[in-house]
């Protein structure tokens, strides 16, 4: 099995909440379920555009290599270990929003910043890791290549989503 339909669901997954930060907090209106929504498609767009330089890079990698068979598995574990620090990173993120929706308003609300506030601030340094666990884990150059592609367009989904549609224009 590969590695690589979880890794593309959690990085459309991010994409989507990374979509949603770039536009929070600049809007006061009380009900705005369509803007919220909005901006989660708006940065799956992003990410889903930005997470086919990983994939090409990973296809250029086994095109290059001629040793096939030995660079798909390298990528492989390499992916398998990618994922090492991102899914429990990823059950964190899921207990802070399943905190936030089930719990009373103050309680859940202490849940997400006690919970998704630091996450948010540590999601960089569960890249880094996930890339140096790729490495780790037997996957070796290829895996550390395509692992900081991989992690370069998850971390720049946000900052391309803010950068296109909510800069303040001066």
């Amino acid at each position: 099995m590969t590695p690589a339909v979880p890794l593309l669901l959690l990085g459309l997954v991010d994409s989507a909440f990374s979509g949603f930060r770039a536009y929070a907090g600049r809007d006061a209106r009380i009900r705005k379920h369509r803007s919220n929504l909005r901006s989660a498609g708006r940065g799956l767009a992003v990410g889903a555009v930005l997470l086919l330089a990983p994939a090409l890079t990973a296809l250029l990698v086994l095109l290059a290599s001629s040793e096939r068979a030995r660079t798909y598995r390298a990528l492989t574990a390499g992916g398998w270990g990618y994922l090492l620090p991102l899914g429990p990173y990823a059950a964190a993120v899921l207990l802070s929003l399943a905190a936030y929706f089930t719990l009373p308003f103050r309680a859940g609300t202490l849940a997400m910043v006690i919970g998704l506030g630091p996450l948010t601030l540590l999601r960089p340094a569960v890249v880094a890791a996930a890339c140096l666990t790729a490495v780790l884990d037997g996957g070796g150059a290829p895996a550390l290549l395509v692992g900081t592609v991989a992690g370069a367009a998850v971390l720049g989904v946000e900052p391309l989503t803010h950068r296109r549609w909510y800069r303040e224009v001066q």
